[in-house]
């Protein structure tokens, strides 16, 4: 028997890859198959199954096209109601891989149809709990996301996960292997810890979501400060509920190289928006006007969720060269599919061409220190809530960049202000957003906190974020 873990840290995600015997199941498979049938193959396995732990919200998942590819039927938890063949399961059903039995486990709050599966080993042992978004590692999945679909209140969802929790996971043996299916960063949790696997009974011990007194504790815990959810959560879940074109099609039309004149064509007569993906620091240097900056090399598919919001928008390219099938990629997996193409050539071939570029007025940490001190100067932070409140700029304001579509129309047009976020990934995505809405009296600063925080700019006392989330 072999268990893998297939972590994707841009995602937070981890799918999982079981061998016995030459029989083979993966469950909560990313977008693309390609690498899931390479190892298949040089295994020499045979796919036997795919599990769904739920409608995943934050991602889509590969499993229609692998089910295509390889056979497989797709399983999933009781109350599912996919629009394609699958197996629907009831609360207790084994299935056997090889010398191995999966287990099904109906934990419902998450999500009505969330599954955990456990792994019986070839010697009858309990192994291992796939527990997808119900259990996490320091947290357990938010129960706010299928109120709509549920006809329920989030603390009636909360309800339901305490008792999936309390009287099917807590009995479990402490040795069990615990392999959630997301990771700190993820917005399908609070809390949780940067590490990806752990056993049950050291979460038994640490997460506070498993140490309640009773059941309207555990409501209060976990209800209690969520952020709304990322804008394109659901419809993430209709693709995963309702099925989606193919990822080798949407990679196909993606990749679809475009001359400067050709882009420039396409983009007055699609309404498309333009996707910068480069670094920060080459995005500020120059780019395209009207285009938004969301770097590669940070979060980018869950900014990409969060800013962009609407799946169905129709994407151009700006990439670096080379990275253009890494984009897609990662842009089909949280259910941007219209993408039309890209720049051949990248930004260079369109500055050569002559046409018109523009620039972000970013300016170092020295100079934000020079011309604000002694002076009055509107200062926006945005970074998360919980960072500002560690530590931040003395008079600064905290506007988060997952919200500027809340206060960018608060902004006066006629009033200077300085924006700074964590190490300039951000406030480039900010930058980029309020250029092309016409605001440009701000300068940004490279660096961010991280280059602020070596000069003498008056800032608060730091407080242990860590500390605060654990009273």
């Amino acid at each position: 028997m072999k268990i893998e873990q297939i972590y994707t840290g841009c995602l937070a995600q981890g799918a999982y890859y079981i061998t016995s015997a030459g029989e083979a199941a993966i469950i909560d498979p990313l977008r693309e198959t390609q690498p899931y049938i390479n190892r298949l193959k040089e295994d020499g396995v045979k796919l036997k199954y795919i599990f769904e732990t739920h409608f995943h919200a934050d991602f889509v998942s590969g499993h229609l096209d692998l089910s295509h590819k390889t056979g497989a039927p797709i399983v999933y938890g009781p109350t599912a109601h996919p629009e394609f063949d699958a197996i629907i399961v009831e609360d207790e059903q084994i299935f056997e891989i090889g010398d191995i039995k999966i287990k099904v486990l109906h934990t419902p709050g998450h999500t009505l149809e969330s599954t955990c599966f456990l792994l019986i080993d070839e010697n009858g042992v309990e192994k291992a709990l796939f527990s997808g978004d119900t259990l996490f590692l320091g947290d357990v999945g938010r129960p706010d996301l299928a109120q709509k679909g549920a006809n329920m209140t989030q603390e009636e969802l909360a309800g339901l996960l305490y008792d999936s929790l309390y009287n099917k996971i807590l009995p479990l043996d402490n040795d069990i292997t615990v392999y959630p299916a997301h990771g700190a960063g993820s917005a399908c949790g609070k809390n949780m810890q940067k590490e990806t696997v752990d056993t049950l009974g050291n979460q038994k011990r640490t997460n506070y979501a498993l140490n309640q007194k009773d059941r309207q504790s555990f409501i209060k815990e976990v209800t209690d400060g969520l952020l709304p959810p990322p804008a394109y959560f659901g419809m993430n879940v209709m693709m995963n509920k309702k099925g989606y074109s193919s990822f080798d099609e949407v990679l196909s039309k993606g990749l679809h190289a475009l001359s400067p004149e050709q882009f420039e064509e396409i983009a007055e007569a699609s309404g498309a928006l333009i996707l910068d993906v480069r670094s920060n620091r080459e995005f500020a240097k120059g780019f395209i006007p009207q285009s938004i900056n969301i770097g590669l090399d940070g979060d980018f598919a869950p900014w990409v969720g969060a800013l962009i919001a609407d799946v169905s928008q129709p994407i151009l390219l700006v990439t670096e060269k080379g990275y253009e099938e890494e984009a897609v990629t990662r842009l089909s997996r949280v259910g941007f599919d219209h993408i039309l193409g890209f720049l051949d050539g990248g930004f260079e071939s369109w500055k050569k061409s002559g046409k018109e570029t523009d620039l972000v007025n970013r300016i170092s940490a020295e100079q934000f220190e020079s011309e604000i001190k002694g002076k009055e100067a509107k200062i926006i932070d945005i970074r998360k809530e919980s960072e500002y409140n560690a530590e931040h700029i003395n008079e600064a304001y905290s506007k988060p960049l997952a919200y500027i579509n809340d206060w960018i129309h608060k902004i006066k047009p006629t009033e200077h202000f300085y924006m700074h976020c964590g190490s300039g990934y951000r406030s480039t995505m900010a930058a980029s957003i309020l250029q092309a809405r016409g605001y440009r009296n701000f300068s940004e600063i490279e660096g961010g906190f991280k280059a602020i925080a070596s000069t003498d700019i008056p800032k608060s006392d730091f407080v242990c974020q860590t500390k605060i989330l654990n009273k």
